[in-house]
C-alpha cells in the first residue's frame, strides 16, 4: 500500500490532496467531504485534519513557492 504524504497540491496543509491521490479520488470531492462532516460531526472533522496534519509526512519531492519562482524566473 501506498504511503500516506501531503500533497504540495494543498489550500492549507494538503491533507485532502494527500488523501485524494493516495486513494485516487478527485480532490474536489474530498474537499467537500471534509467541510460536510466538518459540520455534521460538529468540528470533529477538524480535530481530525490536524491530526493527520501533524502525522502525514510532506512529499518530499514538492518543493515550497520560493524555490519553484526562483527556478521560473532562471535565477
Amino acid at each position: 500500500m501506498a504511503r500516506l504524504i501531503r500533497s504540495n497540491n494543498k489550500v492549507i496543509a494538503g491533507v485532502c490532496a494527500g488523501l485524494a491521490e493516495n486513494f485516487r479520488i478527485d480532490v474536489k470531492l474530498l474537499r467537500l467531504i471534509f467541510v460536510i462532516l466538518f459540520f455534521v460531526t460538529f468540528s470533529a472533522m477538524a480535530v481530525a485534519y490536524l491530526i493527520l496534519w501533524v502525522l502525514m509526512p510532506v512529499d518530499a519531492r514538492s518543493r515550497n513557492y520560493k524555490e519553484r519562482m526562483q527556478d521560473r524566473l532562471g535565477r
